[in-house]
């Protein structure tokens, strides 16, 4: 019975070694992205801070294209006070470092869909906070684009219909897995629609 219990007890100690090895390593995977991107951003003088268009955000917006992996800028969120990294690439390696740029999916100011995904327990831990009529900004290199939440769903997590071309409209939508508290694989998926705000000006 001792043998058993020193079993347990060790067995116990390695699960919680390794969570916090694992808190540990996405924490400090996070951390860099934001640098990169904050460091991106800071070498860019001419970043739109009303979000509004011009000749040449527009030309670089349409061959804005990054690589798989890349760092590419920032997801702001005012009423969390979250200032997030953009990574291209929704697998498991570029999760880790931030939120998830859905790849095939649009950027600013290409007038169609653009997927943003990030894990419930990292990034999006605090997305179920937010409410209708929240502003949440892209921050990348050639201006800073802000949307309007417009509505909230609960899909299964199979549900591809979520990803769907909505050109010639640009509408946002972030994803994460639902409930925010369950352990293990989640079943189902939240889902988060925004609009431009220039859209409504």
């Amino acid at each position: 019975m001792k043998k058993l219990s020193a079993l347990l007890i060790i067995a116990g100690l390695c699960l919680l070694g390794f969570g916090g090895y694992q808190w540990f390593k996405t924490e400090n995977a996070q951390n860099t992205s934001l640098a990169e991107a904050q460091a991106l951003l800071s070498d860019k003088e001419n970043i739109d801070k009303t979000g509004g268009a011009t000749a040449e955000t527009e030309e670089t917006a349409q061959s804005f294209s990054p690589g798989m992996g890349e760092t590419v800028g920032i997801l702001h969120i005012p009423s969390l006070a979250s200032d997030l990294p953009i990574v291209e690439g929704t697998d498991e390696d570029d999760l880790e470092k931030g939120v998830g740029h859905y790849k095939g999916t649009a950027y600013p100011q290409q007038n169609d869909q653009i997927v943003l995904s990030g894990h419930r327990d990292t990034v999006f831990r605090r997305m179920g906070e937010l409410e209708l009529g929240d502003i949440m900004t892209i921050q990348l290199p050639h201006g800073e684009f802000s949307y309007e939440i417009v509505d909230t769903e609960i899909v299964k997590a199979d549900d591809l219909t979520i990803i769907s071309p909505t050109s010639p409209d640009e509408v946002l939508t972030v994803t994460t897995c639902y409930p925010f508290s369950y352990i293990g694989s989640a079943p189902d998926r939240y889902i988060i629609t925004a609009t431009p705000v220039s859209e409504k000006d």
